[in-house]
């Protein structure tokens, strides 16, 4: 278990924040640059018969009026109906590329002037007709459309079909779970300067400036030494920045017909409809066991909204496949298109929703059987991956169960259903369970150690919030030695060495892999020159008699034998030594089913009378291999935590379907966690080093925080009310 009083460095980059030295990219000003407002459709599909942009071009300020009927050319679009090689992720649909409307809040114009006031007015002139057809946006009404994803299969089975439904004691309930959008605090954008014909710079809000760079080279044809992408500090991101939106490239192409740079920042509502969502999704769970709690068969179906121009799927029912030992389980995942945009991963992508019903699942279980429902997923817990059928790199799951239920008081808690009381309100318990693949990708870092003793380390990699920087500095500190303050981790620059994308917990298990590689060879080169310099006290030395230390280096068996970094690379004439390596994995996600788990207990107060439900206390637990920055870590626990919060009880997108239009597109409307709805989060990590995904041992954390904890509430109001709700958000309609 992790020392809560261990040591451990502070965000690097925090005084920059918390003073407003941090640029993000819509604080990026270059000269003679231009705004850009986007004006968007009020139809939910059909075709636009006419536009009057006259007013709107003839508007002070104005430079431009971009329609379907005069849009620059983008090289790498296509307009061809399916096109067999359809460049930006599989993206069919093209922003502006004809008078087709798809879906509430399409782009149908770009504006652009020379102040974002007088963009905003000339948008607010423009005139447009449209010949409306039939639309679809009601996932319940629609379901039975679903259709299995052409990417990836739809279907699962092992052992019998729906065995569960034999069993002595059975569960087989319906779930769902409402639209939810991102929301973060920065809002989505681009700024685009053309340097000539062949050359971009491009400041974006991205979780991956290398995919962004990637996207606009196909894009634009060009060479990728010429696409630059800059994406320093993000605001919060969550998955919507995971792509690069059709919204980009025509601000990049815009930029590039006019001949001088373009910014375009979305409006809040815009953030709605333009950058995904998490897809409204319907979940049937049958849950079959003995009447000792063995289970013996799980069938799990989940039908998600995807839109009508492209298929988006994620992995709802994979903890289904995984998560118990079940000689039988069956899941099924279908897709629905409606007449909406297209949604995108958003944190705990799938596996939070479909936890939500597993969760809820599991706790009716250990109700219809009267029994704790920790002890029945300790009897269910699976020692291998049964789907996998492989052995667990690490799996330390019962501990986590074991130290989150001692730090809430589990035990001390009547499990009889509205038996607790604190006043006038009802008490009640829950808990949940989380995983999410451990995943590691290829990733590059360069290191530059000079003369003074300072080390530059570079990848570029995003930083939408968790901390990247703070724990990549940790890691070079540990295995060099260099003091916290000689060390900068640069990074959100196309030029550093390839970094991959922040999304899927992967960024530290990959980019602190490489970052952990180049200091190791850092290390080498420099124990090198320290040990055959003839003259130098560390002259002879092999490697395992030195030790690395605040930036110096010393003979293990003599203490006094010292030299500094600084001083072995001016013994050697270098002002300065440069390293890059590539760190990728090997076999070993062959070899082992690699995953993060997650234990969430959570205390709630419920009022009988208004139905007002507040979460008082919780206790998440990670298994999440060795933590490598615990303080950034523990924030990235206490932000899962906040988000399941949200999703429990008060995220919700309603849209009015007689229009198609979302009708609480705003953060008034929009309930996300406040304060107020926040207790203390208690944060536990187990911190026991996987031996097999990497040399430093650690494992992804982002989706696990979040992922189950849903269900921790939800079980936890059915204890205190004895209602059970399964559709989200718990609102005090559904209890009364």
């Amino acid at each position: 278990m992790l020392n809560e009083k261990e040591e451990t460095i502070s965000r690097v980059d925090g005084v920059q924040k918390v003073t407003g030295a941090a640029k993000y990219f819509a604080e990026f000003k270059v000269p003679n640059m231009s705004y850009c407002v986007m004006a968007t459709s009020n139809i939910t599909r059909g075709r636009i018969t006419a536009i009057d942009t006259k007013k709107a071009e003839n508007a002070p300020g104005v430079l431009a009026v971009f329609t379907h009927l005069n849009m620059p050319e983008i090289p790498g679009n296509t307009t061809a109906p399916n096109p067999a090689n359809i460049p930006l992720g599989g993206q069919q649909y093209r922003i502006l590329s004809s008078d087709q409307i798809l879906f509430n809040g399409q782009p149908i114009a770009m504006v652009i002037a020379d102040t974002l006031e007088r963009a905003q007015h000339a948008a607010s002139l423009l005139k447009s007709t449209y010949t409306k057809e039939i639309f679809h946006t009601d996932l319940l009404t629609e379901k039975e459309k679903g259709k299995a994803p052409k990417r990836g299969s739809g279907d699962y089975k092992r052992g019998e079909e729906n065995a569960y439904k034999n069993a002595p004691v059975v569960v087989e309930e319906n779930y769902s779970l409402p639209m939810e959008t991102h929301n973060p605090m920065e809002l989505h954008g681009i700024l685009a300067s053309w340097q000539g014909d062949d050359k971009v710079i491009v400041y974006a809000k991205t979780q991956g400036v290398k995919s962004t760079q990637n996207a606009i080279v196909r894009a634009f044809k060009l060479s990728e030494k010429n696409v630059q992408v800059f994406s320093e500090f993000v605001g919060g991101g969550f998955g919507m920045a995971l792509r690069t939106w059709p919204q980009e490239v025509a601000v990049v192409a815009a930029a590039k017909k006019l001949g001088r740079p373009v910014k375009f920042v979305m409006t809040r509502p815009q953030m709605f409809t333009m950058v995904g969502y998490r897809p409204a999704t319907v979940q049937t769970v049958g849950l079959g066991a003995t009447q000792d709690g063995k289970l013996t068969g799980i069938y799990h179906e989940a039908t998600g909204v995807t839109s009508t121009y492209d298929d988006f799927t994620e992995g709802t029912v994979n903890m289904s496949k995984m998560m118990y030992a079940c000689p039988n389980v069956n899941t099924k995942y279908r897709i629905v298109p409606l007449d909406i945009g297209v949604p995108i991963w958003m944190r705990g992508p799938g596996e939070a929703t479909g936890a939500f019903a597993l969760e809820s699942a599991m706790d009716e279980l250990s109700y219809k059987l009267q029994l704790d429902p920790i002890e029945l997923r300790l009897r269910n817990h699976a020692d291998t991956d049964p789907e996998k059928k492989l052995p667990y790199s690490s799996k330390y799951l019962k501990e986590a169960y074991a130290a989150g239920a001692e730090k809430i008081g589990w035990f001390k808690r009547n499990p009889a259903l509205r038996s607790m009381k604190a006043g006038e309100w009802l008490v009640g318990y829950g808990m949940s369970s989380g995983t999410f693949g451990a995943f590691r990708s290829s990733a590059q870092s360069k290191a530059i150690l000079k003369d003074d003793g300072t080390l530059t380390v570079q990848s570029a990699a995003s930083d939408i919030g968790p901390g990247t920087g703070t724990a990549m500095t940790q890691i070079a500190h540990e295995v060099l030695g260099v003091p916290v303050n000689k060390i900068k981790f640069e990074l959100g620059d196309s030029s550093y060495p390839q970094g991959g994308t922040q999304g899927g917990s992967s960024m530290n298990a990959s980019v602190g892999s490489a970052v952990h590689l180049v200091c190791t060879s850092i290390k080498a080169a420099v124990a090198k020159m320290a040990t055959s310099k003839d003259g130098s006290p560390l002259f002879g030395l092999k490697p395992e008699e030195l030790l690395f230390e605040a930036g110096e280096i010393y003979a293990t068996t003599d203490r006094s034998k010292k030299l500094s970094l600084g001083e072995v690379l001016k013994q050697n004439s270098l002002p300065l030594l440069e390293l890059t390596e590539i760190s990728k994995p090997g076999d070993e996600q062959k070899q082992y089913a690699m995953y993060s788990f997650s234990v969430h207990f959570v205390e709630v107060h419920v009022h009988p009378n208004t139905g007002q439900v507040r979460v008082k206390k919780v206790v998440s637990v990670a298994d999440a291999g060795r933590i490598v920055s615990p303080k950034t870590a523990a924030s990235q626990m206490i932000g899962g935590a906040t988000g399941g919060i949200g999703m429990a009880l008060t995220e919700e997108v309603i849209i009015d379907h007689r229009y198609g239009r979302m009708v609480n597109n705003n953060l008034a409307d929009y309930h996300v966690p406040v304060s107020a709805d926040v207790p203390h989060i208690d944060t536990i990590f187990i911190d026991k080093p996987d031996p097999y995904i990497n040399a430093m041992g650690a494992k992804g954390m982002g989706e696990i925080a979040l992922i189950g904890f849903a269900a921790a509430v939800a079980n936890a109001v059915y204890h205190a009310t004895g209602k059970r709700i399964r559709d989200l958000p718990i609102t005090p309609d559904k209890l009364l």
